[in-house]
């Protein structure tokens, strides 16, 4: 009979990894402790837990990274252990020493190896110690900025610009010349203070066609140490990864044995113990070298495409560790089966520039089926909270090899449906269907280079019939339970029918008899045969079905309301419509007349919820078009709000306010020859006129049965 490692575990986190940690033990028979903040009082990880205990406010500094806080809980609830998940405390050394002191036992690696490897400098000298290839450049404590320039003369451009601190790839920039490098650095600087409290700096070379690839290892306190394989995370934006995969496309069985080798004496240098990941760099034009960048003491984000290549859970193998037990199986043990990928769902709008996204989700459609997992922190009807980092879930596909792994995840994106706030999915589905990364032609860079940007796309014609009818079905059902005939959107009237007219994001679409036999026309097309039919979810939470019938289609799309805002969603996209009545249409209307000079005294709104930490300019100073006035930073991102115009500016915040989105930040009241030509160009704005027709849908209708449950 295998032992329980622990009776009671606390997990020190929240999201995907707290609920991820608490159904391993779950499975394992062990008593679960979960902790929240208010903003997470409703959140699935705290429903999931067998106990569940508040450790303070929103702020992450208030609770989630306080370490008294999470040990007092600990102590409260009887844990023997604390598991810290990845992120927040997960490789804080006060967190384990607190823990050592108050005898609950640290789920992770002892202070030591926390202590060497967090500090990417020491980390660098230690491994080297051991025959582990290091990139060319300088990691050295204490580098002011001048010493850093004179480096990277002798190193030669370009160069990567690292925070000594913390991970992530947050701080990191690349200087491709001399006259970049002293921003870089301030910025570095900055980024790396706010986030980790340390603005200690090194220098590496910037390697050409750079993968990222990084390798699982254990060890236990007996001295027992292997490695799971590698995995490959080239695929990142902006150095974060996105896409995830095991084993590496690039590797030959021979340079995947070195690697592996490598990685366990990275392990062996620190006296490692736990679950722990070294991370290297390969240049994809020479893939039998590889340098070491840093090792992670904790699980990663990616771990379960390791876990589904190995069939090893690697947060049992985790708290056995930490139970004192030896590993049960030896290097020669481990196999890898088939292939695994896995794509990070984030709460952002790749179409705004990946700008965080904030809302509530109405419901949740997640894929399932063979080869498909899905590592989920949301629910249906509970808040995206945008005091975190915005990652929601994890859709992780499994195949016989990687052909078959990758067409089961677009298949399993495209089967992911939220409602209610826009994500990132349907540009994953887009990613992981690229020519180079089916190839395996990629490197950390293709993101950036192709990638990072999605133009706008307005809504299609099937959205805006879709939701047009919706809008109908919902009025005809009220309108036959509570109107009388003469307000039933039938257009029915004493002589000719009269089409009802739907303003559907500023696009009107007339539609003619019942929802599910109906002609529709969008602005002033023809009319033609549509019809809607809706199916009530199959479970709860779930969304309702809309198959809508269209110029010989049948076209399916999952469907939620929000007051006046129908959110249709179809191969993995999620788009919100919003319909607007006459009264709506008006009001607008007579605020853009009010604006007419808006161009000349430009206001400058948070677009996203979270903190300012910089105000580069003083109140009543000059600025010129382009200067950056404000910078706002929510879940790992900063955005720079710039002057629009030249002219003075007003600011209305200072570092360290949080922020609405759509606040209220700046003001550049614009010089005199700005006004003037901003004033010429407004006074060629045309004001449509406004035009009622006899019979309109005003009434806001209500919402279906499935999105008031």
């Amino acid at each position: 009979m295998t032992r329980t490692p622990f009776s009671t575990v606390l997990v020190a986190n929240r999201g995907e990894i707290a609920c991820r940690v608490i159904r391993t033990l779950q499975r394992l028979g062990i008593r679960s402790v979960a902790v929240y903040s208010d903003a997470d009082r409703d959140a699935p990880h705290v429903a999931l837990a067998d106990v569940a205990m508040r450790i303070g406010p929103a702020a992450a500094r208030e609770s989630y990274l306080d370490v008294d806080a999470i040990v007092e809980a600990a102590r409260r609830t009887g844990a023997e252990a604390v598991h810290p998940g990845y992120g927040f405390l997960s490789e804080n050394p006060a967190l384990a020493e607190a823990c050592e002191r108050a005898g609950i036992v640290f789920v992770g690696p002892g202070v030591h190896a926390l202590e060497v490897m967090g500090d990417k400098i020491t980390a660098k000298h230690a491994v080297a110690e051991y025959d582990v290839p290091t990139i060319p450049g300088i990691a050295e404590p204490g580098l002011g900025d001048d010493d850093l320039i004179a480096a990277a003369e002798r190193i030669g451009y370009p160069v990567l610009v690292k925070p000594s601190a913390g991970g992530g790839g947050k701080g990191m920039q690349a200087v491709r010349s001399a006259d970049e490098l002293p921003e870089a650095l301030r910025a570095a600087r900055r980024v790396a203070a706010a986030a980790f409290g340390d603005d200690t700096l090194f220098l590496e070379r910037l390697v050409s066609s750079p993968r990222h690839i990084e390798v699982q290892v254990l060890a236990d306190r007996h001295g027992g140490i292997v490695h799971l394989g590698e995995r490959e995370c080239s695929l990142q934006r902006r150095h974060q990864k996105v896409i995830e995969e095991a084993p590496s496309p690039l590797l030959d069985e021979t340079t995947r044995a070195r690697i592996g080798e490598a990685a366990c004496r990275v392990a062996a240098s620190v006296g490692y113990t736990g679950a722990g990941t070294v991370e290297f760099l390969v240049s994809a034009e020479s893939p039998d070298e590889f340098f070491f960048m840093e090792m992670n003491t904790r699980l990663q984000v990616e771990h379960p495409v390791t876990e589904l290549v190995t069939g090893l859970d690697l947060v049992e193998q985790q708290l056995r560790i930490a139970a004192g037990e030896p590993l049960s199986f030896g290097q020669a043990d481990v196999r890898l089966h088939g292939h695994a990928v896995e794509a990070r769902v984030y709460a952002e709008d790749p179409e705004r520039g990946f700008l965080p996204a904030a809302g509530r989700v109405l419901a949740l459609r997640e894929p399932s089926g063979e080869g498909i997992r899905v590592d989920s922190g949301i629910a249906a009807g509970v808040p995206i909270v945008t005091d975190y980092d915005p990652m929601l879930a994890k859709v992780i596909a499994w195949g016989d090899d990687r052909d078959q792994a990758l067409a089961r995840l677009r298949g399993a994106l495209a089967a992911t449906s939220i409602l209610g706030s826009v994500s990132n999915v349907s540009w994953l589905a887009d990613l992981v269907a690229d020519d180079d990364v089916v190839a395996g032609r990629m490197d950390t860079t293709l993101i950036d280079r192709r990638f990072s940007e999605r133009a706008p796309t307005a809504a299609s014609e099937d959205e805006l019939v879709g939701a047009a009818l919706l809008a109908h079905h919902d009025r005809s059902q009220e309108s036959a339970a509570v109107a009388p005939l003469w307000a039933a959107p039938t257009g029915w009237r004493l002589g000719r029918p009269r089409p009802v007219r739907y303003d559907v994001d500023g696009v009107t679409v007339t539609v003619e008899g019942p929802p599910e036999a109906a002609r529709v026309a969008i602005a002033d097309g023809d009319a033609r045969p549509a019809a809607l039919r809706l199916r009530d979810p199959q479970h709860p939470g779930e969304p309702a079905v809309a198959l809508l019938d269209l110029d010989g289609r049948t076209l399916r799309f999952d469907v939620a309301r929000d007051g006046a805002t129908v959110w249709l969603a179809r191969d993995g996209r999620a788009r919100p419509l919003r319909l607007r009545d006459r009264a709506t249409r008006l009001a607008e209307r007579l605020a853009a007349l009010d604006r007419g000079d808006a161009a000349a005294h430009p206001e400058l709104r948070s677009p996203m919820p979270g903190t300012v930490v910089a105000v580069p300019v003083e109140g009543g100073a000059r600025v010129a078009a382009g200067d950056t006035v404000v910078i706002v930073e929510a879940m790992k991102m900063e955005h720079r709000l710039v002057a629009p115009v030249a002219g003075t500016v007003t600011v209305h915040v200072a570092p360290g306010d949080l922020v609405r989105l759509d606040q209220l930040v700046a003001r550049v009241d614009a010089d005199d020859d700005a006004a003037d030509d901003a004033t010429a160009d407004d006074a060629t704005t045309d004001i449509p006129t406004t035009d009622v027709p006899p019979q309109e849908a005003d009434a806001e209708p209500a919402p279906p049965a499935a999105a008031q449950r």
